[in-house]
Order: structure tokens, then sequence, then C-alpha cells
């Protein structure tokens, strides 16, 4: 089969070889594994982090969203069969979905929307899962009533979908972050309530829409950059999710307010096989019945065409540039 894969991780994008085309042998399923026939992938900044960050011995197939037709089932299978559609984000200690086929465990995949092209699909697993498990399992946001919710980086992927399922799924008052006039408008349309600018003060602005602080922040960027106003504007007893890498987040300032603090990282059920893990199947054929139900939107932002290792490249260098809005696809080899 056809795959693009990386084998140095110090290489800047621009390097033709950074990612490059090779054939691998097709994968086989294990007991609980689907063999995806891939139809569609989206690109994420976790695929840029591990090209960057992960040294590899061989060559390593990044790529974690996917939609595809599975072709053949392991022997403990029961959620699914041959010839069904699925999106899944898949494992990070796993290879990836930029190949023509793919293995997925069952119990973090889900049916395919139906209502949605396979494109639209594939921009959707990851940041969904993201966005759902912070919300509803770390933050535990429950009805929201009365309360309200700041979205920092409200734009990008996990942004784009955690703003649907806040103001669709809850009674939250839904406050995202921009910077740029386009990324606001994209914002407003998937459902914020307010839209303010994370490159002025925090308070000054929320205290203009007449809101003195907020039970809940979703810090999905630059939290390091953004801690000390987090911090200002969360209510005491408040809850902060953050998904980003900050060099290093001391808690200590926390204490005054016993603000919690949650990580969300969608790959920890799947790293570690949780008992937990059918959750993720759970949650993707929830958000597949809500797109059906128009519920929900797909989040792509960007079709770069074929699954090409130059297409490929050209994706990672708009995710390294921070200017993506929603997420890139790609489709079909």
């Amino acid at each position: 089969m056809k795959a693009i894969v990386y084998s140095q991780n110090d290489l800047p994008i621009a390097d033709d070889t950074s990612l490059y085309q090779i054939d691998l042998p097709t994968p086989q399923p294990g007991e609980h594994d689907l063999l995806v026939k891939i139809a569609a992938i989206a690109v994420n900044p976790v695929d840029t982090k591990v090209r960057h960050n992960a040294p590899v011995t061989a060559p390593r197939i990044l790529g974690w969203d996917a939609t595809g037709i599975v072709e053949a089932v392991g022997a403990k299978v029961s959620l699914f069969k041959p010839g069904d559609e699925v999106f899944y984000a898949g494992s990070i200690v796993r290879p990836g979905c930029y190949a023509e086929y793919g293995l997925v465990d069952e119990r973090i995949a889900g049916r395919k929307p139906q209502s949605l092209s396979s494109a639209e699909a594939a921009a959707l697993p990851l940041t969904s899962l993201t966005a759902w498990e912070l919300l509803f399992d770390r933050l535990e946001v429950g009805d929201g009533n009365n309360e309200a919710i700041l979205i920092v980086g409200a734009g990008g992927g996990v942004g784009s979908i955690l703003t649907q399922l806040a103001s669709k799924l809850t009674h939250l008052t839904v406050i995202g972050t921009s910077s740029r006039p386009e990324t606001a408008e994209w914002v407003k349309s998937l459902g914020a309530d307010h839209i303010i600018d994370h490159r002025k003060p925090f308070a000054e602005q929320l205290t203009a829409l007449g809101i003195d602080n907020v039970r809940y922040v979703a810090s999905l960027t630059h939290t390091d950059q953004h801690y000390a106003q987090i911090v200002d504007v969360l209510k005491p007893q408040g809850r902060m999710a953050v998904i980003d890498d900050p060099v290093t987040l001391d808690a200590m300032p926390l204490k005054r307010k016993a603000i919690s603090l949650h990580w969300e990282l969608m790959f920890t059920r799947s790293m570690f096989q949780t008992a937990d893990m059918q959750r993720q199947h759970d949650i993707l054929m929830e958000v597949s019945k809500l797109v059906d139900a128009g519920k929900l939107h797909s989040t792509l932002g960007e079709h770069y065409g074929k699954i090409t290792a130059a297409n490929l490249r050209k994706a990672h260098a708009l995710i390294e540039s921070n200017k993506a809005k929603g997420k890139i696809v790609l489709e079909g080899f």
C-alpha cells in the first residue's frame, strides 16, 4: 500500500524529504481491529508536533483523523462489519492514517455521519472527541445554567467543534477568542454568543460585555501566554481545561480561588487501554447522530486535494503558521 511517512524529525517542512511516499505491506487486523480502506484524512497540530519531536528509527506514518470503509475485521469485533463506513481518530502509539489502509480498534471508531461526504466527516473525529471529553468528562459542565465558558483559540479545529457543542448542548454563555475578523466571523457562525480579542486584556473586554467572570475556561492554545489573565477572569471554584503544551504550568496561582486544573488528551484512553475506552466509540456515535440531525456541522476549513506527500507538506506548513481556520482535509490517493 502507499503511505506517506517521515524518518527525520529535525527537517523543516519545506524540505521534500520531511514527508515522503513509500510502499508498505497492508496491515492485518488484530482481535479488536478494523482494517479500513481510507477515503479521506484530516491534518491536526499533533501531526506536526510528533513530526518535530518524536525521533524514529524507521519510517513512521502520521495522521490521526480518517474516514473509510471497513474491509476486514478481527476475531473479537462486534460493533462493525465489512462494508461499514467509519470515522475515527485512532491511537497515537499505532501507525497513523497517511496511508491507503489503516487499523483502528473498534472501541474508538464510530459510524460515519450519512449526511456528510468523506472529507467533511474526516474533519470531525479527533476534535470532536477532544472537545466532548474536555467539556463533559473533564470540566463536567452539565447543563451550564447561568454560567459562562471562555474558549481561548475558538477558531481552531478543537475550538470550532467545542463552540458548537457548548452552544447546542448546554445553556452556557459561550465566549470565544479570536484576533482576525474572518476567524471571529467563523466562530460567531458556529454559535458563540460573544467574541473577544486574545491580543487585548480579557477582563476589560468581558466587563464591557457585562460579564464579571466565568465559571469555565478551555485554553486551547498559547496557555502560558494567557495564563495570568485566565486565572484573573475565572470565578472562585472555577474550572480550567488545557490541551496545548506550555513549557511549564505553575498551579500555585490557582490555589487562592480553589480553581481546578484539568488536562485533556483524547489519546489517553487508547494509549492506556482504559476500562472506559469504548466511551470514545459512544461519543463518536452520538456526534454522528447530532450531525445527521443538523445540530452539529463539519468544521472543514480547507480541502487540499489528494493525499500526497506534497499536499501534506503544504498542510503541515499552514498549521505551523498558526493561521489555519477549521480543519484541513485531503481525500483519496
